[in-house]
């Protein structure tokens, strides 16, 4: 039976025995026929899959109604069976106390090692359930179904997950590659305005970091993109999850230092997260700002001209995403970066372009040149 009906868009993440398939649908059947032939599929090419009898599914109390049920529907529909996990909606659930919960559930299904998890829901369900499956009874066969766009483009992807510790956010975590991914862009329909703007930021990173091609796709259609068109939006997100299948595949573990480029706008973007609070700025938000930032350095290091800065800039504001820095002490933002996890022997890193579609990992801007940046984009009226 085919996985790749006219509806839909295949990427194929190549990691050996740990190899998956992720289905981009535009135009899903009602009755879900093509997401249970992809769970039978992605099941059956795995150890685990083969003898899978029941499944968890982990949402939150945002998409849990509108979402999360039809797809138990649809596993319970394949014969198994199937129990919900509800946690609350936000940061917040990546904690020890939401993972015990899903331990707790898993026990109650009395689960063992051929129990499917399914993450339904964002970045946070996918890290919190993700980590779920990596740990009860030493791995869980896990398929992601991400309903927000920063997770279809980013962390639904690649096979990092985890939950944050009081002094630290994702300190506690696991690499545990899902056995398939199934992204139906009909949820960004559902989406808030804020979010959904957020995770355009993650897609604009492709286009530096990768693919030049794609940064003048997004220039040719950043009002379509913004009005949800469904072609656009299919387009985005399928080539983004293969720009990101193509680092991983060539650094899975982050033990060559290839996946770092993935972090292009994150060394500032964290540090205004931090400063100014989690939740005054959305991720994809500080990112923006963040990639601006690294992208001026850039100029001061004399690696570009301010033709990039400037097309960089014209498309984040096409897409209503800020370029700039509410009121946030430089000095904190300086000590924030100094904890960053890319940092080498006590020096700030980070992902510099050195033109559309080649970036690079340094420590050679000086903290002059990060002030002098962080100082031109500080915009108290923003």
């Amino acid at each position: 039976m085919s996985l790749n009906p006219p509806n839909s868009l295949t990427i194929r993440v190549s990691l050996g025995l740990r190899s998956y398939p992720i289905e981009v649908v535009s135009e899903p059947s009602l009755d879900r026929s093509e997401f249970i032939d992809f769970i039978k599929d992605s099941l059956e090419r795995t150890w685990s899959g083969k003898g899978c009898r029941k499944a968890l599914i982990v949402s939150d109390s945002n998409v849990i109604q509108t979402w999360a049920e039809p797809y138990a529907a649809a596993l319970s529909e394949m014969g198994l069976e199937t129990a919900l996990a509800e946690v609350p909606a936000g940061e917040s659930s990546k904690s020890l106390f939401a993972l015990s919960s899903i331990y707790d559930r898993l026990m109650d299904l009395k689960a063992d090692r051929h129990t499917l998890i399914v993450a339904v829901g964002g970045g946070v369900i996918g890290d919190l359930a993700g980590f779920a499956a990596a740990s009860f009874n030493r791995g869980l066969p896990l398929i992601m179904i991400p309903t927000t766009l920063l997770a279809q483009v980013d962390s639904s992807v690649g096979g990092k997950t985890g939950i944050n510790h009081p002094r630290g956010k994702n300190l506690i975590g696991a690499f545990h590659q899902p056995i398939g991914v199934w992204i139906d862009i009909n949820t960004l329909q559902t989406l808030p305005e804020r979010e959904f703007k957020s995770g355009l930021a993650e897609v604009v990173k492709y286009g530096v970091i990768q693919d030049p091609e794609f940064f003048e796709y997004l220039e040719a259609n950043a009002e379509a993109a913004l009005a949800r068109n469904p072609t656009v939006l299919q387009h985005l997100v399928a080539r983004s999850c293969r720009l990101k299948a193509n680092v991983v595949e060539l650094d899975e573990l982050e033990h060559t230092g290839q996946r770092a480029i993935l972090n292009y706008g994150h060394t500032v973007a964290h540090a205004i997260e931090n400063v100014a609070g989690y939740g005054e700025y959305l991720h994809g938000e500080a990112v923006a700002i963040g990639m601006v930032a690294e992208t001026k350095l850039a100029e001061s290091l004399v690696w570009i001209d301010s033709r990039l800065t400037q097309r960089l800039i014209h498309l984040l504001t096409r897409l209503q995403l800020p370029t700039t820095i509410k009121s946030c002490n430089i000095e904190l933002l300086m000590a924030a970066m100094k904890h960053d996890k890319k940092n080498k022997s006590g020096r700030v890193r980070f992902v510099i372009p050195r033109r559309l579609g080649k970036v690079t990992l340094t420590d050679e801007p000086t903290d002059e040149q990060i002030i002098a940046v962080l100082k031109s984009l500080s915009n108290p009226e923003n």
